[in-house]
């Protein structure tokens, strides 16, 4: 089998991860790596022996090079996105594809007309839990789809630093869950309803005007529910829960641990081991399955799915909820689209 060359834009944390995936991955060779920050793509290049480019153009210029994997800050997304298609190659892009909903349609309309791939990485539609959850809805199994609800909590808050640039939490960290939502609901969300608390760093999130706990609730047109929660310091663990309900019956994608041992002595029961710690952790087995869809979009030509568009979606539905929050009412997303 030939391998499929692919770079890789963004050497952090994510990144390594992801330089691992695509190297373990039975179509895909990791080829060149690029970071801003120079010693942190040159690290990954001597562990993968791999080249480091010093510029991103290396990258789109080398025809040898043949599909980009974004995991940049989110401030470059769209400009790599459009290099990306500019040069024809493939790319899978780190959720958001930008903080500004009116960049994201700048960038939808400079790469519209083109047939390359465009993959956003929203891996948790590929979780197998979640994944199954909506298949069983979709299949009619648990009736007619009539609420979908979402819990998704975060064992610590992320350092300070990462706050000035993440550009909110209904951007940085609900955007998954938006993302979820419209894929458990199938029909698109029109109505948002979101409060915003200050409740684990008050003065902090007072001084960023920024929310460390959220909850917020989504009707479609014909009437389905969406309850989305939120919370970023979870002391018990990553908590990643699904749970759709229909007229017929309910499915639910749980939690993960290392192993499903209990334990029952004289000053406990059904104690078990924690939650798997975080979203690495968590979705190991998402991240590989989104890197196949990814594998399969460039060998065929397909759009993926998770697409552009679908970034775009999840991003106007955080910019309702930011009206909601501000003005105390519900907003029709269509407002946010005019």
């Amino acid at each position: 089998m030939v391998e499929i060359p692919v770079a890789l834009i963004g050497c952090g944390r994510i990144g390594r991860m992801h330089a691992e995936n695509i190297a373990s991955h039975p179509k895909l060779k990791l080829a060149a790596v690029h970071d801003a920050h120079g010693p942190s793509a040159e690290k990954i290049a001597s562990d993968f022996e791999v080249r480091s480019c010093a510029e991103a153009e290396e990258i789109f210029s080398d025809s040898a090079i043949k599909a980009v994997l974004v995991a940049s800050t989110t401030d470059t997304h769209t400009e790599y996105i459009e290099r990306s298609v500019a040069a024809g190659k493939p790319v899978l892009c780190e959720k958001p594809i930008d903080l500004d909903i009116a960049r994201v349609n700048q960038c939808a309309k400079n790469i519209s007309g083109s047939d390359v791939p465009v993959q956003i990485g929203f891996n948790r539609r590929f979780d197998p839990g979640h994944a199954a959850a909506s298949n069983a809805a979709r299949s009619g199994e648990i009736g007619e789809l009539r609420q979908v609800f979402i819990t998704s909590r975060d064992p610590e808050m992320p350092p300070e630093a990462y706050y000035f640039s993440a550009g909110g939490l209904l951007r940085d960290m609900t955007i998954h869950d938006f993302d979820l939502a419209r894929f458990f609901l199938v029909d698109e969300p029109v109505e948002v309803f979101a409060i915003g608390g200050r409740l684990i760093d008050p003065d902090f999130m007072n001084e960023l005007d920024d929310h460390d706990t959220a909850m917020i609730i989504m009707r479609t047109e014909d009437g389905k529910q969406c309850h989305i929660n939120n919370f970023r310091l979870a002391t018990y663990g990553y908590d990643q829960r699904v749970e759709l309900v229909g007229s017929g019956g309910m499915v639910i994608s749980g939690n993960r641990k290392p192993h499903e041992l209990q334990r029952f002595s004289g000053n406990r029961t059904e104690s078990s081991e924690p939650y798997l710690y975080f979203f690495i952790e968590r979705y190991t087995e998402a991240f590989a399955a989104e890197l196949s869809e990814f594998a399969n979009c460039i060998e065929s030509g397909n759009t993926p799915s998770p697409g552009f568009e679908d970034g775009r979606r999840a991003l106007l539905l955080a910019e309702a909820a930011y009206r909601s929050i501000a003005e105390r009412r519900l907003v029709r997303v269509d407002e946010v689209v005019e």
